[in-house]
């Protein structure tokens, strides 16, 4: 009886004893593991917090990720990769050991040599996965880790030559942030030649989704300092821009010229220019280059320069057009094109002679009211050859009255759209000329009316003047804006007014 009361003591004994040694050891990894986390999180938000010399703050951030990852694992090699701005294509972003290039396979794998590691590298960076597509595109697809234990045996793994490049076991994690996978994490070969296993995965899911929320809003950070640095530029580009609208306005004994323009975005590639030719003769010119933003406002710029250069003391506005054409046509995209109408204004006889390079037709307005557009044939600058261009542009003649209005305009001022997604139209744009014109008649007629008069005439450079023409463009600004309300416009808008006293 003694004996067997000893016998399941120390059977008890060695029971717990061996208990207690394999509770030590699950304490002693859930400390390490808890150590490494710790360790992972403090890092990622050092990083986080300081700028890392001059390196984007995410490949830095993937770098520590991966670093921290392999310790976790003890992996011989992993990478990331991290989803490109198409959202279907995943690229390497970082890597550690000699990866094998899992993406693509091994079909040009290199032979061992001195550039071995860095052939096998290159191989992995240069490689993409598509989303659903092999290992890396399904865990990207899916959002779901993968942990193949014995990869030898798996179909789904590339095989390699290669001794150094042959998988025996991938552990791969997505990358999460909330509902988007951001990358995919992947390491292969345990150090211990062991097979990785469920607890790895675990744990290599949990520094994942760790990461993932760092670096989430560190590219957010990156996008944002990109965005305020082409937000800084735009401005000092619509500075610019702005300074190359005419400071002055001609004027002549008998008639007004008056102007605005509103870009559509930050730089706008509509413009307006005038030019003295000579004591008698006075050059207007408007136009809209196809391409908005910053491509349409280099175009623009250098259609004025061109303009500048061959309007002085030419009497032919088709002869300066075609000149423009002769210099741009060879130089343009072949998507892109300028609109441009330009009229020589002869202050002694009243008359207007107008070239029309695909631009919408001016209109002479009468003082009784009737609208008529006046036809001048003539394609868009960059479209065609110079000379199939020279063939088909026409000049054109009119000789404004007493009273008469001419008006030139972009189509950004009849397309602009309100909330309901209707257009302002040609009718409205008359409509608002003749009531200004209206409006300004009376104040005109009306002597203490006419003292407050004081009518802005461009959103540009230009300063504001009293007069019949200002009023006429203050009217029809006030009235497009308030029609297009808060809604963001399309194309700029682009306005010039003359009017005959």
């Amino acid at each position: 009886m003694t004996w067997i009361c000893w016998t399941i003591i120390t059977i008890a004994a060695l029971a717990v004893f061996f208990y207690l040694r394999r509770t030590r050891k699950e304490r002693d990894a859930l400390l390490q593991e808890k150590e490494i986390i710790f360790n992972f999180v403090h890092d990622v938000s050092e990083a986080f917090a300081e700028f890392t010399n001059g390196v984007p703050q995410t490949d830095y951030l993937l770098k520590r990720v991966l670093f921290y990852a392999q310790q976790t694992a003890k992996a011989r090699a992993g990478a990331i990769y991290f989803r490109e701005p198409d959202g279907d294509t995943l690229r390497v972003r970082a890597l550690s050991g000699l990866f094998p290039p899992i993406a693509g396979g091994a079909a040009n794998e290199p032979e061992p040599s001195d550039g071995f590691f860095q052939c096998v590298e290159t191989m992995a960076r240069d490689q993409s996965a598509h989303e659903g597509e092999g290992l890396v595109g399904t865990v990207a697809a899916q959002g779901v880790p993968l942990l193949i234990e014995d990869a030898e045996r798996d179909p789904r793994v590339p095989r390699f030559r290669s001794e150094f490049l042959q998988i025996q076991s991938i552990l791969l994690v997505p990358m999460r942030f909330q509902n988007t996978v951001l990358g995919v994490l992947v390491v292969v070969n345990r150090i211990d030649d062991a097979s990785f296993i469920q607890a790895d995965l675990n744990l290599l899911q949990a520094l994942a989704d760790q990461a993932s929320v760092t670096i989430y809003y560190a590219r957010f950070n990156e996008e944002l300092d990109k965005k305020r640095v082409l937000d800084d530029d735009l401005r000092v580009a619509r500075r610019i821009q702005t300074a190359l609208l005419p400071t002055q306005i001609p004027q002549a004994p008998g008639m007004e010229i008056a102007a605005f323009s509103v870009p559509a975005r930050e730089i706008g590639g509509d413009f307006y220019d005038f030019v003295a030719i000579d004591d008698e003769h006075i050059g207007l010119t408007i136009a809209d280059v196809s391409g908005k933003g910053v491509t349409g406002a280099i175009l623009m710029s250098i259609c004025r320069s061109v303009f500048r250069a061959h309007a002085p003391g030419c009497l032919s506005p088709g002869a300066v057009l075609k000149a423009i054409n002769r210099i741009i046509v060879g130089d343009i995209h072949e998507d892109m094109f300028i609109s441009m109408l330009y009229c020589i204004l002869n202050t002694r006889t009243v008359e207007i002679t107008l070239a029309c390079a695909g631009h919408p037709r001016p209109l002479l307005i009468s003082t009784g009211g009737q609208a008529v557009p006046v036809e001048a044939a003539g394609v868009a600058i960059g479209l065609v050859d110079a000379d199939m261009f020279d063939r088909r542009l026409q000049e054109a003649t009119v000789r404004l009255q007493p009273g008469d209005l001419w008006v030139l305009f972009t189509d950004g001022v009849t397309e602009a759209m309100n909330a309901e997604h209707k257009e302002w139209g040609l009718a409205n744009l008359q409509r608002a000329v003749l009531a200004g014109a209206r409006a300004e008649s009376a104040a005109r007629n009306a002597p203490q009316a006419a003292s407050l008069l004081r009518v802005g005439q461009s959103a540009g450079p230009v300063p504001p003047k009293a007069g019949g023409a200002a009023a006429i463009v203050a009217r029809v600004r006030q009235e497009l804006l308030a029609f297009a309300g808060d809604v963001a416009q399309y194309d700029d808008m682009t306005l010039v007014v003359v009017n005959r006293s």
